[in-house]
């Protein structure tokens, strides 16, 4: 089909009803088959669609000739499929299609009642989109309005965007009214393109047969048109700016009925609004029964758009381009008011952390590698786990921790978003969310934290789409690079019925055994919750951890008695052993990781005897004292003997010790 050289978008006028599906049509032409795919474009006749669709291939085959770009009339495109297949041609037909970069198939609305036919462009955008194509199609009605379409078509389009032009403003029509008459060469007289801005036609089509009527006469007559000529010219407006008919160009003579309507008219459409209803009342015959229910209603309908409008304001507006074109349109205000509810939704605030201990004001209570683990994974740029998973006899004990890893990062970072909350109440919330139609808004609200704070993660356990929604919500933070830090009453492998997505995931950060550690009271707020209790001067003696560490070669091949400097391998796991006093937090920088990990190669599990979990789960090692054949290391601090380090790589190469 050939293209009409001026529809392009350097002429397209774009305005808030507009702007998201030129945006996106220009996506589609830079890069097809990237972004949207199918995009999918709807709205009245006379709206722009045609104009974009050969926007589209202009700019496509201006930038980048070498493309293969195809514009049809969903007409011709099904005429062609027809004829091929009678003439036994439809191979070389495909293989026609195969090799298009741009599809734009324009009314596909005619694909009502056509199974055949629907058959048939199911397959052609199957070929296209495989291979990377671009296909953009162009309709009078959403998908979800065209009769008898095929689901997997249905299911093809909503893949894609599906975008909704709306009736371009009044300043938008204005705007198009100037860009025509220069396109033209002609010119007009000051006020007749706002006249005819607000003269009711249903679309621009109509709209710029209005101009062309005044821009001809100025032709033929020699002479600019004025304002109060336009009655005559295009018979719907009055010098005054009020609208008239045709047929009856005296308003004295009007029916109380069509004055009253036109009023309202005119009124919503001076404070940008969209007007069909009103002027499907104005183009029908007689006085409709109920068109002072009808003003009624649309008067109530505007007022409601102007607070959620306002509301929307407050709330910042997370999404401007879909209120843009909503909220202009009183035949959509269930949409405006989903779009409300989402905003609320995504605007929503996380469970808010009180007063209480910061990780610096648990030293000595919770063993220093988990005080120092959580800090080094809020401080790093790129942490070398993620997530930190923390599991304890006492679950009070682990969100304890969480909370001060909360109240620490709020501290440094006041604007930060924090989500804290337990499995139970995550999926409680999911299910809000799908009732109340904001599951789209409370993903969003989840996916924007900085620190994501879980804890109860036994309660996992047949919880399948909740633990879907936490894979996809945890995935979606990593790439965020956001710090995760999760809690539970037992170590990862204990946690029956949990997706092996899941399972890995957490064993793939940093696994800490806090043993049967437990907060003591000095580190809850008391009284009025303002400030922290001191602490007690004595030592407290809190659960040991083991570690994972590697030693170097040339150490276990020479004896020495000292502890070399370990590495911690990706995946490996920390757990829990005898009692210990944890050393101060402050005797290394938070940047040491020498600190750090003598601190790692420091601690074992030793001695003790594994007994069965009083609830038949896994065997637990029970705490004991330090073997006498234990050391002191150089600095002071205890270490085990060689003989009694457990060790536990992720691989089992990595186990493999040369000169053993």
């Amino acid at each position: 089909m050939e293209l009409d050289p001026r529809l392009t978008f350097e002429t397209f006028v774009v305005g808030p009803a507009n702007r998201l599906a030129a945006a996106a049509a220009r996506r589609a032409a830079d890069s097809p088959g990237v972004n949207y795919n199918p995009l999918f474009l709807y709205s009245d006749s006379g709206l722009g669609k045609s104009h974009i669709l050969s926007a589209i291939a202009h700019r496509s085959q201006k930038n980048h000739p070498e493309r293969n770009v195809l514009y049809q009339p969903l007409e011709v495109h099904l005429g062609e499929l027809t004829q091929a297949l009678e003439r036994g041609e439809d191979q070389d037909l495909h293989s026609r299609y195969e090799a298009l970069d741009i599809l734009l198939l324009d009314d596909v609305q005619f694909l009502t009642g056509q199974s055949q036919a629907q058959e048939m462009l199911l397959r052609t955008l199957d070929r296209i989109t495989a291979r990377g194509g671009q296909v953009v199609l162009a309709s009078d009605r959403p998908p979800s309005e065209i009769d008898g379409l095929d689901s997997r078509l249905l299911s093809r389009f909503s893949g894609g965007l599906i975008v909704d032009i709306g009736t371009p403003d009044l300043e938008t029509r204005v705007a198009i009214l100037h860009r025509k008459t220069e396109a033209r060469g002609g010119m007009l007289e000051p006020g007749v393109a706002e006249a005819l801005a607000r003269t009711p036609f249903r679309n621009v089509r109509e709209l710029q047969g209005a101009l062309n009527r005044v821009l001809v006469l100025q032709e033929l007559e020699g002479r600019p048109v004025s304002v109060e000529e336009l009655p005559s010219v295009v018979g719907t407006v009055g010098s005054g700016g009020g609208v008239r008919t045709a047929s009856d160009p005296r308003s004295g003579t009007q029916p109380e009925w069509r004055r009253g309507v036109q009023a309202a008219r005119a009124e919503a459409e001076g404070a940008g609004f969209v007007t069909r209803r009103l002027d499907r009342l104005l183009e029908s015959g007689g006085e409709p029964r109920d068109w002072q229910q009808v003003l009624r209603r649309f008067r109530l309908d505007t007022e409601r758009m102007r607070e959620i409008r306002e509301q929307l304001d407050l709330l910042g507006n997370p999404w401007p381009e879909a209120a843009a074109t909503l909220l202009k349109d009183p035949d959509r205000l269930e949409e405006s008011e989903a779009l409300l509810a989402s905003a609320r939704e995504r605007n929503r605030p996380f469970t808010h952390l009180g007063e209480g201990p910061t990780l610096e004001d648990l030293e000595g209570t919770v063993p220093a590698l988990a005080l120092r683990a959580a800090d080094r994974l809020l401080r790093a740029d790129r942490p070398d786990y993620n997530p930190l998973y923390l599991h304890a006899t006492d679950s009070a004990f682990a969100l304890g921790l969480l909370e001060a890893v909360g109240r620490t990062h709020l501290a440094r970072n006041p604007d930060a978003r924090v989500g804290l909350i337990s499995v139970s109440a995550f999926a409680e919330e999911f299910i809000r969310a799908i009732s109340d139609g904001v599951a789209g808004a409370w993903r969003e609200r989840w996916w924007s934290v900085e620190v994501l704070l879980l804890h109860d993660l036994e309660q996992l356990a047949n919880l399948e789409r909740a633990q879907d929604e936490f894979f996809h919500l945890f995935e979606a933070l990593r790439r965020r690079n956001s710090r995760i830090f999760l809690a539970s009453d037992r170590a990862p492998s204990a946690i029956r019925a949990v997706d092996d997505r899941l399972r890995s995931r957490f064993e793939g950060g940093l696994v800490l055994d806090l043993g049967e550690g437990r907060l003591p009271d000095w580190s809850r707020p008391e009284g009025d919750g303002i400030g922290v209790p001191s602490r007690p001067e004595e030592d407290v003696s809190t659960a040991g951890m083991r570690s994972a560490v590697k030693v170097s070669d040339s150490a276990s091949r020479s004896g020495d008695a000292s502890p070399a400097t370990p590495t911690l391998p990706d995946g490996a796991r920390v757990a829990p052993a005898g009692p210990m006093t944890a050393p101060p937090l402050e005797d290394s920088d938070g940047d040491d990781d020498l600190a750090v990990l003598r601190e790692l190669a420091g601690v074992g599990r030793i001695g003790g005897e594994d007994e069965p979990d009083q609830d038949g789960g896994e065997p637990r090692q029970t705490s004991a004292r330090r073997p006498a054949s234990d050391s002191r290391s150089p600095d002071g601090g205890w270490s085990p003997s060689r003989e009694r380090v457990i060790w536990d790589w992720p691989s089992v190469e990595d186990r493999i010790v040369e000169g053993f």
